[in-house]
């Protein structure tokens, strides 16, 4: 069993930049697909990015295409959310989680393939 830890959130204005950190102990990460997630008050929680095992494999959702980037260090179990020109609508709970599902078992997008996640860090968008 893995465990993750996010890490990384705050507060910035519109069009400033964050890197969110996932780090995961236990289980090896690379054994793991991994993405990340995000929730505003009062809204569910949605899909953000994923990445596979060994960085093969990208899915994002079309709001952050070209703003944000997904990455992995296998060597350092951490997992990486890279998030440029943020907007007041990225403002939200991120959630790092992990699944040992193949890739093409499963939908990245798909927030019930996901087993562990971390508890999530705050990023909160000022316009």
């Amino acid at each position: 069993q893995v465990q993750l830890v996010e890490s990384g959130g705050g507060l910035v204005q519109a069009g400033d930049s964050l890197r969110l950190a996932c780090a995961a102990s236990g289980r090896t990460s690379s054994s793991y697909a991994m993405a990340w997630f995000r929730q505003a008050p009062g809204k569910e929680r949605g899909f953000v990015a994923a990445i596979s095992r060994t960085s093969s494999k990208i899915a994002y959702v079309d709001s952050v295409k070209g703003r944000f980037t997904i990455s992995r260090d296998n060597a350092k179990n951490t997992v990486y959310l890279q998030m440029n020109s943020l907007k007041p609508e990225d403002t939200a709970v991120y959630y790092c989680a992990a699944t040992s599902r193949d890739w093409y078992l499963m939908r990245p997008e798909g927030l019930s393939y996901y087993d562990t996640w971390g508890q999530g860090t705050q990023v909160t968008v000022s316009s």
